[in-house]
């Protein structure tokens, strides 16, 4: 992912950002990002740290909707989290810078060189979203739990080029990205490390297929 601020200088990003009136929220591990911030129509670019989207289900379940890292964007109109049901949380002291949607769309000044260069760097930060939530889709709509991690290790297999896949969290965090249950999670890998589908070593996995 590239950052939103890719080719414009310091002083540049600093006058685009005075002239969005644009804030930085520190968010401490653990905490919620407030919701007047998600549905007042602003873009957030996370400039440290990391936050996962969740939604609660009507059963209790977390379904961790999306993971952000630093230089990723999320906003009302860029994330599903339209719903009391979704929450973003920081998963480690976190700052976020916080811009207004309708500022940054209507700039006083749109010719400037930073200014497009800015849009141009969202554009592309959105579009590597978009293939994101593809493939999280991709995963997530397969029916069973086996075919879930089969095609989780095929993508994750393809975006990095290895055989070894690291999980960026733990098993009960991988089962709520995955919307199963955990104790059914641990059941098919300790099927498919049987039938020699995969070998693990605390989160790391080696596909042998």
């Amino acid at each position: 992912m590239i950052n939103p601020f890719e080719n414009i200088s310091k002083k540049n990003v600093q006058k685009l950002l005075d002239s969005l009136y644009a804030d930085v929220l520190t968010i401490e591990k653990n905490s919620p990002v407030p919701k007047t911030i998600i549905d007042s129509n602003s873009i957030g670019i996370i400039i440290e740290g990391y936050v996962q989207i969740i939604r609660n289900n009507y059963n209790g379940n977390i379904v961790i909707i999306e993971e952000l890292m630093e230089n990723n964007v999320f906003g009302s109109s860029l994330s599903f989290v339209h719903s009391n049901d979704y929450e973003i949380i920081a998963k480690e002291d976190t700052k976020i810078i916080v811009m207004d949607e309708y500022l940054l769309l209507n700039y006083s000044e749109p010719n400037k060189q930073y200014y497009n260069q800015f849009i141009k760097n969202m554009f592309q930060i959105m579009g590597e979203l978009m293939k994101e939530k593809n493939e999280r889709i991709q995963i997530i709509t397969k029916k069973t739990i086996r075919d879930k991690l089969l095609e989780f290790f095929v993508v994750s297999r393809k975006k990095s080029g290895s055989v070894n896949i690291y999980l960026p969290y733990n098993y009960s965090a991988f089962a709520d990205y995955l919307g199963v249950n955990r104790s059914a999670l641990m059941r098919e890998l300790k099927n498919l490390k049987d039938e020699g589908f995969i070998e693990t070593k605390g989160n790391k996995i080696k596909l042998l297929f």
